[in-house]
């Protein structure tokens, strides 16, 4: 209701200085709607309506008076079945509506949703911009007969001052998505800039022979544009490559956006890469923006891109060809200036073959292929990241630091690492803990029955000492998989074998080092 003593002057007033002031979406519906009240006085209706123009549809944005209620406001208007509306929305007048319009013409709007009689009084008028047509405002009643001219004109009048509201709403809300765009690309950068600075010294600090090629060709394709393949085992390193990568090239400056395509539903990938409007799908309460719009002028990594499905490949190839893309449920075209680095644990040349990959979205983003070689084949790092991780840990806990004599650094020196620098990573991490002092010991009964691929170590409490759980989940589950040669999914998937669902077998694989979905590889260690 609007509050009292309310008069059309004073609506003039709140419209002009929203105008002058700045305003967001949610104030202009309360200003729509509050004007709709107001025309009541003025123009006599039973309902009056909002309806905003989204592609070739009108829906209902704000509704008033006695036949307003859910059924109305959710309703919606094909313009492709009101050719009427449609001609009337490319002009810049009101109209009246008359018996002969409902009876020959397009029909009434509200067929269907309410029981208004033949003849009875309808008047629309077209909501116009700068930019084009924004929608239509309408008014019904129950009684037959044919609005006023004077009523026509004054409505028209009101309708190009709302009309303003609505486009300087619009214009309002594109740019509070850009600063929400901005907010994050700054939120990014603060979080990653850390991140690029020591996944740039981790990699030039390698001292094997295969890493330091490694690092050679990536230091020289960063400096140029081109789309980048990192592929791996899993845990061997390739987000901190992608990282080196973006921070030594031109873009280092602009914000490193990353999406794990393996950890999301596929139901919501499309949404976290191209984001989505307010109302494209349950839960969509907000407009938000996706990667791609966050890394505009950056780096977008796509982590597991092999896991993505093969319906949303399509939409990713275009975007990836033309730099540009449309929200989930917008027909408005968004255009970003992103450079791509994606990573894989899985044969993506075999998943073309399969069928199960793009081939056109392969050499698309196999421009230049980077390949990582297991930590198994680069021992001489083993001593450097574990020294580099460990600075890590004592600066970001405030603990430490640690150190480990020649025993501990044989002990690493020895173990298979089939989860590779991850495992290596996770071994460090609880060494700090279960270590009694400054010097870690990796060869606490905890560290044993813990660290996976580890060689056997003679205890001598063997005799009676069990395996933790976490331990024998991970044997059963590698049991399964090299019976079944790392197939998931399927009649005689390693899911079907464990009597579990696939999802949750993927997410038990990653949690025990093991990897995604086809990550997994038998006799890798």
């Amino acid at each position: 209701m609007p509050r009292p003593g309310r008069t059309i002057l004073d609506l003039t007033r709140d419209i002009s200085a929203a105008l002058d002031l700045g305003t967001t979406v949610e104030q202009v519906n309360e200003l729509l709607g509050e004007a709709m009240e107001i025309l009541g006085g003025l123009v006599p209706y039973d309902l009056a309506t909002i309806m905003e123009l989204s592609g070739e549809r009108l829906r209902v944005r704000v509704a008033r008076g006695p036949l307003a209620g859910p059924v109305v406001e959710r309703h919606q208007l094909d313009l492709n079945r009101f050719p009427g509306i449609r001609d009337l929305l490319r002009g810049d007048r009101a109209r009246a509506f008359t018996e002969h319009d409902h009876r020959d013409g397009d029909g009434d709007a509200f067929d269907g949703v309410l029981d208004l009689p033949h003849g009875h009084s309808c008047m629309v008028v077209p909501l116009r911009a700068r930019s084009g047509a924004l929608g239509i405002m309408t008014f019904d009643r129950r009684i037959c007969g044919e609005y006023p001219s004077t009523v026509v004109e004054l409505a028209d009048v009101f309708g190009k001052l709302l009309a303003m509201a609505m486009s300087y709403g619009e214009q309002s809300s594109m740019l509070g998505r850009m600063s929400q765009q901005l907010r994050e690309q700054n939120r990014l950068l603060r979080e990653r800039v850390g991140a690029r600075g020591d996944a740039c010294e981790m990699m030039e600090a390698s001292r094997s022979p295969a890493m330091s090629r490694v690092v050679g060709v990536a230091r020289r394709v960063a400096q140029s544009g081109t789309p980048v393949l990192i592929t791996g085992e899993t845990g061997t390193g390739k987000e901190v490559l992608a990282n080196a990568i973006h921070g030594w090239g031109e873009r280092a400056k602009r914000p490193l956006v990353g999406i794990n395509c393996a950890a999301l539903p596929p139901s919501l990938i499309e949404s976290e890469l191209f984001g989505h409007v307010k109302g494209a799908f349950s839960g969509a309460t907000k407009n938000r923006i996706g990667r791609f719009q966050a890394a505009n002028g950056g780096t977008l990594f796509l982590d597991e891109i092999g896991e993505m499905p093969l319906d949303l490949q399509a939409k990713l190839l275009r975007a990836l060809q033309e730099g540009c893309f449309e929200p989930v449920g917008s027909d408005r075209t968004i255009r970003v200036d992103v450079r791509v680095i994606a990573a894989t644990n899985i044969d993506l040349l075999r998943a073309v073959a399969e069928q199960r990959f793009r081939q056109d979205l392969y050499y698309r983003l196999a421009v230049f292929p980077v390949h990582i070689p297991p930590l198994r084949e680069r021992r001489e790092d083993i001593a450097p990241i574990a020294e580099g991780f460990l600075d890590q840990l004592s600066r970001r806990t405030g603990r430490g630091p640690w150190r480990f004599g020649e025993r501990a650094e044989q002990w690493l020196s020895k173990q298979t690492w089939r989860g590779n620098v991850r495992e290596l990573v996770n071994t460090l991490e609880r060494a700090t803990i279960l270590s009694p002092g400054s010097e870690l010991d990796f060869g606490a009964d905890e560290m044993r029955h813990e660290t996976a691929g580890a060689e056997p170590v003679e205890s001598p409490v063997s005799s009676v000492s069990l395996p933790t759980l976490r331990e024998m989940e991970r044997r059963h589950i590698v049991a399964a998989l090299e019976r079944t040669g790392g197939k998931l999914y399927g009649p005689g998937g390693s899911a079907e074998i464990l009597g579990i669902n696939p999802s949750t077998l993927r997410s038990r694989m990653q949690k025990l080092g093991l990897g995604g979905a086809r990550g997994f590889r038998t006799g890798s260690g």
